[in-house]
């Protein structure tokens, strides 16, 4: 009688927790499923107008640069002596921090690690502080290779940080041929048509 009754015990522990079991895991599962999605790194809301992706394109690939930018103290097209950007170098890593693209010019380049890559053209800028380089927009030619790059339309450059050379340092005709390197960050977001 004794061994029976120990069976049934048993028995009905093993039952009880596979009940609690069973309802903790649908009640985590219900709970989950109410949970709002990741946020996303940027939004198009926050943006000034004239950086506005156009609708009908979709995100692509988001990466984080840092890098530097080299300038020159030269007479510029539009008057007289001016920093003008000489080359630009900056790493690209995506959301999980792996170094993915590389960026580069002029012209601007941006290169996959899987060899794509796409030169863009500047649609339009608005201003992101006295020390930052404006946000941009640019249009982008037609990829080489295939790859992430294929299919590239537009090119977001947002949250910047640094670059700008004329708080830095004074650029006249007593002073051709100066050479000032800056570092910089950006986030660079890569669109393609839907």
């Amino acid at each position: 009688m004794k061994s029976t009754r120990t069976s049934l015990r048993t028995a009905g522990k093993s039952l009880l927790c596979t009940t609690l079991m069973t309802t903790g895991t649908a009640l985590i599962l219900v709970a989950c499923s109410g949970a709002p999605p990741l946020p996303k790194e940027y939004s198009q809301d926050t943006l000034p107008q004239s950086v506005l992706v156009p609708t009908g394109h979709v995100v692509a690939l988001e990466t984080r640069a840092s890098g530097v930018l080299n300038y020159e103290c030269r007479p510029t097209a539009t008057g007289p002596y001016g920093w003008v950007l000489m080359s630009p170098k900056a790493s690209l890593l995506d959301r999980a921090g792996k170094e993915v693209a590389a960026y580069s010019g002029p012209p601007a380049r941006w290169t996959h690690i899987d060899g794509s890559s796409i030169v863009g053209n500047q649609v339009s800028v608005a201003s992101n502080g006295e020390f930052n380089l404006p946000l941009q927009l640019s249009r982008a030619e037609p990829s080489t290779g295939s790859g992430a790059l294929q299919n590239i339309s537009f090119i977001q450059r947002i949250k910047t940080k640094g670059g700008i050379v004329e708080k830095t340092k004074p650029c006249s005709d007593l002073t051709p041929g100066q050479k000032v390197t800056l570092p910089y960050q950006a986030d660079y977001i890569f669109w393609r048509p839907a």
